[in-house]
């Protein structure tokens, strides 16, 4: 895969140098090209944002560095033989990032990130470009940063790790929050390691038991507890078909029960008597 970085602190991306991300470069698995836009800005001032048209406060990123620098990258990159570009801007306003969306883009060969500044970039940039490609408009959160640089690392690692041969054991993010599959709309459990005793805490027996059957029980009763208490969303957003038997057993244990047929909000609804806590 390759990831081309345009930003006007390409200081900021460093540590895509270390840790997996920076692994995966140096075995060629990943090809990481950090940008500098004012290298295309041509006063002595290197002019990277002007006032907004319509007043108001803060100021936006101009078009043409943007587009000078844009059309750099993509002359480099099918020069050197990459193809199948796709634009990531990250903004508030964009569409959640998700881990059904990493996946997605962990299949594409060449990924290009547009993190602004400011008030964001005159969003012509982002029309013109969307001619040329496939646009995902990206959020990580509902919260403002200063820069979008910090999402392109959130993004570029969620991304990285899902490559082939990126993590030491190709099943390691089968059972993660999140992936896709039994744990789609669930938040993975606890974890626990050696010693079996610290400072007077347990592990679960079960865990000793041997018994792989009782563990993946345990293992996702606990995700549906974790999911309940941090994120009963995400059960109220999933579909009923997602859970079996013994699901369904642990949901009602935690206050969860199916919709009355036709309610139109969720897909299960919480009780307030006899739930466990």
């Amino acid at each position: 895969m390759r990831l081309d970085v345009v930003t006007i602190f390409p200081e900021y991306l460093e540590p895509l140098n270390v840790s997996l991300v920076g692994k995966a470069r140096a075995r060629g698995q990943l090809n990481v090209h950090v940008h500098d836009l004012r290298s295309w800005t041509y006063d002595r001032h290197h002019t990277v944002d002007d006032t907004p048209y319509g007043g108001g406060p803060g100021m936006v990123m101009k078009t043409e560095p943007w587009g000078d620098a844009l059309d750099s990258v993509l002359a480099d990159g099918y020069e050197t033989g990459s193809h199948e570009p796709a634009l990531i801007v990250p903004t508030p306003s964009g569409r959640p990032f998700t881990q059904e969306l990493a996946v997605h883009l962990s299949e594409r060969p060449w990924l290009i990130f547009t993190p602004a500044r400011y008030e964001g970039i005159d969003r012509r940039v982002v029309d013109e470009y969307a001619t040329r490609m496939p646009v995902y408009e990206v959020s990580i959160g509902d919260y403002v940063l200063a820069g979008g640089e910090a999402a392109v690392l959130v993004v570029t690692e969620a991304v990285a790790r899902l490559l082939p041969g990126v993590l030491g054991n190709a099943e390691s993010h089968r059972d993660d929050s999140f992936a896709p599959g039994a744990m789609a709309s669930l938040l993975e459990g606890p974890v626990y390691t050696k010693p079996p005793e610290w400072r007077g805490r347990d592990i679960p027996d079960v865990l000793l038991s041997g018994h792989h059957g009782k563990i993946a029980r345990w293992r996702r009763d606990e995700a549906l507890r974790r999911t309940t208490a941090h994120r009963p969303d995400l059960i109220e957003r999933c579909d009923p078909k997602a859970f079996d038997k013994k699901d369904r057993e642990m949901l009602s244990i935690l206050g969860w029960a199916p919709d009355p047929e036709g309610e139109p909000y969720g897909r299960f609804w919480r009780r307030t008597d006899d739930v466990e806590e």
